[in-house]
């Protein structure tokens, strides 16, 4: 099959060096069995990628199952992965089987890889080693024949540096690594993706569509897109609904680009084209250190809201000398009073307190609550 025919049958749209290139390893790796780690920044079309592997793979006539390691809560993710057996813990009414249980002889997509606890890389290893898994409550064990392909928008090199990601795990599953640049580093690709993306959403929606002048199309192609395609995607979906099949110009781009994405861009750091894989690398760790400190600054603004109406007694050893309640401590309370009122749903708790599921998590596990 050629390039252009592969492209056009797996959705890979590009004709930039960069995604002229993927689209060669993917055609030379996706016959074969090997364990593939697409890394990427979010919303750059990682499974996009991972659906042409295993489309144009032996496997293609069997499932290919997507689990998104990041949005399973830590204590269940085993049980998703590996499945359980009825009784094994209190809401176990029933046996169930697990995503490798289900994939097996057709493949499994384990997006954002980066984010699975660090005891079930352990579980992982072995099945990548073996294929050998066992369901929670089971001592008997199970293969299962599934391929894995993995991604992530984080570095890997630096969770494994913190102790976070197993470094045996990690050289397990970079056998091959493609790696999916941002589109702000891809320019040439943005107007062949912002004609897809329409033709695609007026067909399913019958939305009709006037067209874009040439200045609108500049528009794209100069802005930075910090959320990557699937932003770009959403743009494009959204203008063709309020245009109304006017055609489409560079004014309303930069009106609805500043609408929509001044908050986004606040986020992200100053981007440096040409960069070498290090310097993008880096980024990355720069841009994880960024949400990491907003998410302590949420935190911290809600226990300032909040101070004055604490009133609880300070716990042993929780006070700082003088009688005052401890920020630790306050954010302990807060959070145990939050899984109170919610019944121990640490969504809704997470949307009470005013801060992401993830931060609730992690506070959970360094105040020794769950």
């Amino acid at each position: 099959m050629e390039r252009e025919e592969f492209q056009q049958r797996f959705g890979i749209v590009g004709r930039s060096p960069e995604m002229l290139e993927i689209v060669d390893v993917v055609r030379q790796v996706a016959p074969t069995e090997i364990t593939v780690l697409i890394t990427g920044e979010s919303g750059v079309g990682k499974e996009v990628i991972a659906r042409a592997l295993h489309g144009a793979s032996k496997r293609s006539a069997k499932p290919l199952v997507n689990v998104n390691c990041g949005a399973i809560p830590e204590g269940l993710i085993e049980s998703e992965l590996f499945g359980h057996e009825k009784g094994s813990f209190t809401s176990a009414v029933d046996m169930r089987k697990g995503y490798f249980e289900t994939a097996d002889g057709g493949a499994i997509f384990l997006d954002e890889i980066g984010e699975m606890p660090f005891g079930t890389q352990v579980k992982l290893l072995r099945v990548l080693e073996s294929g050998e898994y066992a369901r929670i409550g089971s001592s008997t064990p199970k293969k299962s024949d599934a391929r894995v392909i993995a991604a992530t928008s984080k570095t890997l090199e630096y969770e494994v540096q913190q102790k976070r990601f197993r470094p045996d795990l990690y050289f397990r599953l970079r056998s091959v690594n493609i790696h999916v640049p941002p589109l702000r580093n891809r320019k040439e690709d943005i107007p062949l993706l912002a004609e897809y993306f329409v033709q695609g959403f007026s067909k399913k929606n019958n939305v009709p569509f006037a067209g874009f002048s040439q200045d609108a199309l500049d528009a794209f192609v100069n802005y930075n897109w910090p959320g990557n395609v699937r932003e770009l995607r959403n743009v494009i979906e959204s203008l063709l609904v309020l245009e109304s099949g006017r055609r489409i110009t560079a004014e309303s781009v930069r009106k609805h680009l500043k609408d929509q994405t001044m908050v986004v861009a606040e986020r992200n750091l100053p981007v440096v084209t040409n960069k070498t894989v290090e310097q993008a690398e880096r980024e990355l760790i720069y841009r994880a250190l960024v949400d990491l400190k907003s998410n302590i600054i949420e935190l911290r603004e809600l226990i300032q809201q909040k101070s004055e109406t604490a009133v609880a007694e300070p716990a042993h050893g929780s006070s700082n000398g003088n009688g005052a309640i401890s920020i630790d401590e306050m954010e302990r309370r807060m959070i145990v009073e939050a899984l109170a009122r919610h019944n121990g749903n640490r969504r809704s708790a997470a949307k009470d307190l005013h801060i992401s599921e993830r931060t609730l998590y992690r506070k959970i596990r360094d105040f020794g609550l769950s």
